[in-house]
This record gives structure tokens, C-alpha cells and sequence, in this order.
């Protein structure tokens, strides 16, 4: 996770995850196991952002450490079906 400072501010690089589901998408950030969802997948990406973002407003220190999983790998896998 690449993490850099500008004015004060830490930006740091999270995951989103965006799956279609139905008619709409859900998205998800597995390092903080939040999730979201949108009409498209521009949507479902601006409110995960979005509920990101307060989380990190109003969560607790404790709690943002207890949630934030750092070492976090997504890969491929490929198995045989049938």
C-alpha cells in the first residue's frame, strides 16, 4: 500500500472491489470490510469511497486498527470444475 502526505492530509491507497449484482454493483474495500453499491460501477465506486471516507471521519483509532488489514494479497486461482 503506497501512502503519502499532502497538506497534512495521509492519503492512502484501499482496495475497491466492484462486482455486478442484479441490476446494480456492489463494491467493497476488503481492508476495512466495508461495502457499498451503485446503478453503475461509477456509482458503486463513488460510494464506497464515500462511506470510506466517514468511516475514517468518525471511527475510533482503536477501531480503524482493529479493522485495517494491511497485508492484503487478491490474486487468481484456477480450479477444475467437474
Amino acid at each position: 500500500m503506497g501512502n503519502r502526505v499532502i497538506q497534512k492530509l495521509l492519503l492512502i491507497e484501499i482496495t475497491a472491489i466492484i462486482e455486478k449484482e442484479n441490476d446494480g454493483y456492489v463494491s467493497l474495500c476488503p481492508e476495512l470490510d466495508i461495502a457499498s453499491q451503485g446503478d453503475n460501477i461509477e456509482e458503486a465506486r463513488e460510494n464506497l469511497h464515500e462511506a470510506i471516507e466517514l468511516f475514517f471521519e468518525f471511527a475510533s483509532s482503536t477501531e480503524i486498527q482493529n479493522r485495517l488489514h494491511e497485508d492484503l494479497y487478491i490474486t487468481r486461482l484456477e480450479v477444475a470444475v467437474g
